[in-house]
């Protein structure tokens, strides 16, 4: 899940916009008018299904994408250490996926990207963002190798589908992490398609949820050995959030028991929507409706829910989970929480969590 905030300043900063565009949906998505191009933008629905390796690529006639990974890592001295990376694509100009993008000398704007990456140790929190203008060579992704990049900060495959290096640079940090993908991809809702709201929209999603990871972060000059685990979201649509949707609470636990949950809500007015993935340690993932879980807000820090009580009563699952101290805000151009957790209750663990659209952010 990402803010529809963050995709609005992308377009305002990389397309060099004077003004966003009206935010009735999804970076203002739902009612933006049509293109200019005569291919259409393309809007997942019921009945669409996920391919691969195709969809680890573009989708370049949808309108919004991105890649994610959060990671539950240990330094060599014990220390919790969490860190996030994230790159999107907004499409401007929809073009169909098997035509090439025109010769850079043209200087084309058929997309643009940004690129979001934290380090969150000892209680810092540390988040850097970059722009870049698409089709010219600074930004891009490719299915087969599997590559993403924004200038030096790369996601790429090496040695096979299932081995992939990460490295990304800030100011005043860094890491370089060796993931080993285990497991096959979870579709999630149906076969892959995600409703976001009763009325229907949503988007295409998948997530690989058992991802070994290795390698070192530096911080301040200061360079640690890792190792942990991490999580992987694909996500693509030309709609997701509907006219009245503030914002949304969003979870990727890692339990202690080798079951796994994804889990969001959707806020809107005194209610929202609810949804999420049951992955149990042995068996198939299960699709959780309104009916089937429940995400219930506790205590505050600030204007922001760090606490949170999450229930899927058919498979005796009641969780505790908070953030730890801290403020783990990612700082760009429109703010938004992005921490770890922590798991206690009918089952222990960790990872992480994702909140939007509070105190005007």
């Amino acid at each position: 899940m990402r803010s529809r905030r963050i995709v609005a300043a992308l377009l305002l900063l990389v397309a060099g916009c004077s003004e966003p565009p009206e935010q009735a949906g999804f970076a203002g998505l739902a009612e933006s008018g049509q293109s200019p191009a005569t291919v259409p933008f393309l809007q997942p629905e019921p009945g669409d299904r996920l391919t691969f390796p195709e969809d680890f690529g573009p989708h370049p006639q949808h309108r919004i994408e991105w890649w994610y990974l959060t990671a539950n890592l240990e330094t060599s001295g014990g220390e919790p250490l969490g860190l996030q990376w994230t790159q999107f694509r907004q499409t401007l100009e929809p073009r169909p996926p098997t035509q090439a993008p025109p010769p850079p000398s043209r200087w084309p704007l058929q997309a643009a990207w940004k690129a979001h990456g934290a380090v969150s140790w000892t209680g810092q929190h540390r988040f850097a963002e970059k722009l870049a203008r698409g089709d010219v060579g600074h930004a891009g992704a490719t299915a087969e190798p599997f590559e993403v990049w924004l200038d030096d900060w790369q996601l790429t495959s090496e040695g096979g589908s299932d081995a992939w290096r990460l490295q990304v640079s800030a100011a005043d940090w860094s890491y370089d992490l060796s993931l080993r993908v285990q497991g096959e991809p979870v579709a999630h809702g149906e076969a892959g398609f995600s409703a976001k709201s009763a009325s229907g929209e949503g988007s295409m999603y998948f997530s690989l949820v058992d991802i070994a990871i290795e390698g070192t972060v530096t911080v301040d000059g200061q360079t640690l050995s890792v190792r942990g685990k991490g999580w992987f979201d694909r996500e693509w649509s030309s709609q997701l959030l509907k006219a009245g949707q503030q914002g949304w609470d969003w979870f990727a636990l890692h339990l202690d028991s080798g079951d796994k949950l994804m889990a969001f809500r959707l806020r809107e007015g005194e209610g929202g929507f609810v949804s999420g993935t049951w992955i149990p340690a042995a068996g198939e993932p299960v699709a959780l409706g309104p009916g089937d879980l429940m995400l219930t807000p506790g205590s505050l820090r600030g204007d922001m829910p760090t606490r949170w009580r999450l229930q899927v009563p058919d498979y005796g699952v009641d969780l505790s989970v908070k953030a730890p101290p801290g403020d783990y805000r990612n700082r760009g151009q429109f703010p938004y929480w992005e921490s770890p957790v922590s798991v206690t209750g009918s089952h222990s663990g960790e990872g992480y969590m994702e909140l939007t659209g509070y105190g005007g952010e």
